[in-house]
């Protein structure tokens, strides 16, 4: 057990990198950081943060000197840096479960190798003959097997038949578009001594490829919601996480298809902060550090609505509009520049009921919409 007082290290110093060191700080842990930009949104909240590429070898070491147990809150970190890493301290989650769930393809590989359901794909690499992956039918999507997010690192379905450029620069996976019932995400905690937690289900909605807002706890039938908890409590003790694991689900059918693994917090479960007993920030620091898990049950549904950087064009909004409902909190990441896509901040709203939570939340996006149309 890593008690309150130690040093935690961070791989990562974007928003989630903030978010969790303000719980751990809470909690009276010393927090360090590594990112690549001096001003990370992490920094004001840090004790140290080193400033370096996540491949740098010689900063990776800087960080984990100081550092009883480390973490990530981002999958792409290179190698060698994670080695450098897990020679000094403990790194949570293992180099293993993140060079698994970084590629999309290896990813996907080992959902198919350990019998979990999904929909039809292919791997594909350059070079490839493309007969098999264009007879998945029009609409397939492929997406670019190491990096790309929210949308990013896809390439538009009309491209898969062609010899556009980007069919040279790597590995693909190419998906069959399904259609969906709806879509929903698992957050599950995993200690160092085998102590497991399931956060109830969220339901989420996006636009363009980005998470636009999610309730929680999703309203969907029982029967489901304990189907999904059981399945990403599957995988995560199958891939030996320690820490946390997002399984992001469609359902499809009635049926449950795994899309997604994140093995850190997640958007999706931002509102965890408002809602439940213990935050998904909170039981990431006691899942690493081996203290007995937080209780996961709901005190109130919430739902939350993200803040992205073309409402701060022109100018940023006027957060007083959003809190004109007591019921909504507005939460910023200290990004320095907005840029269209980027997420800067949220929204969340609670309510009786998760329907109630989301107009909440939705109504108070609108009166921001409102006020830069003004």
């Amino acid at each position: 057990m890593i008690v309150p007082g130690a040093t935690i290290g961070v791989l990562g110093g974007g928003q989630l990198g903030r978010m969790f060191a303000m719980a751990a700080r809470n909690m009276g842990y010393r927090v360090r950081a590594l990112d690549p930009s001096p001003h990370a949104p992490a920094r004001p909240v840090v004790d140290k943060l080193i400033v370096g590429a996540l491949d740098d070898v010689a900063a990776a070491s800087r960080l984990v000197s100081r550092c009883d147990v480390v973490t990530v809150e981002i999958e792409n970190i290179a190698t060698d840096a994670l080695a450098a890493v897990e020679r000094v301290a403990p790194l949570r989650p293992s180099p293993s479960v993140l060079a698994t769930v970084r590629d999309r393809a290896t990813q996907r590989e080992w959902l198919q190798a350990n019998g979990f359901p999904q929909g039809p794909f292919e791997t594909c690499t350059t070079g490839l003959d493309r007969a098999a992956v264009l007879a998945m039918g029009p609409g397939c999507i492929a997406k670019v097997a190491v990096g790309g997010y929210d949308g990013r690192g896809q390439l538009p379905p009309d491209l898969l038949a062609t010899d556009h450029p980007a069919w040279t620069t790597g590995r693909f996976v190419v998906e069959q578009r399904l259609t969906l019932d709806r879509e929903i995400s698992v957050l599950v905690a995993r200690s160092p001594s085998g102590a497991v937690s399931v956060f109830p289900p969220a339901l989420n909605h996006h636009e363009r490829g980005v998470l636009a807002w999610s309730v929680l706890p999703a309203p969907i039938e029982p029967a489901l919601a304990v189907r999904a908890q059981e399945l990403a409590r599957a995988i995560a003790e199958a891939l030996d996480v320690v820490g946390l694991l997002c399984v992001e689900l469609f359902v499809v059918g009635g049926e449950l298809l795994v899309n997604e693994l994140a093995p850190r917090p997640h958007n999706s479960y931002h509102g965890s902060e408002r809602g439940l007993v213990t935050s998904q920030f909170e039981q990431h620091v006691r899942a690493i550090c081996d203290l007995p898990l937080g209780s996961t049950d709901v005190i109130v549904p919430t739902a939350i609505a993200n803040l992205l950087g073309e409402r701060w064009e022109p100018s940023a909004p006027d957060f007083g509009a959003a809190l004109l409902d007591p019921n909504v909190r507005v939460h910023l990441y200290g990004k320095a520049t907005a840029r269209t896509g980027r997420k800067m901040g949220h929204l969340s709203a609670v309510g009786a009921t998760g329907d109630e939570a989301l107009k909440r939340v939705l109504d108070a996006a609108g009166r921001l919409d409102a006020w830069l149309k003004r």
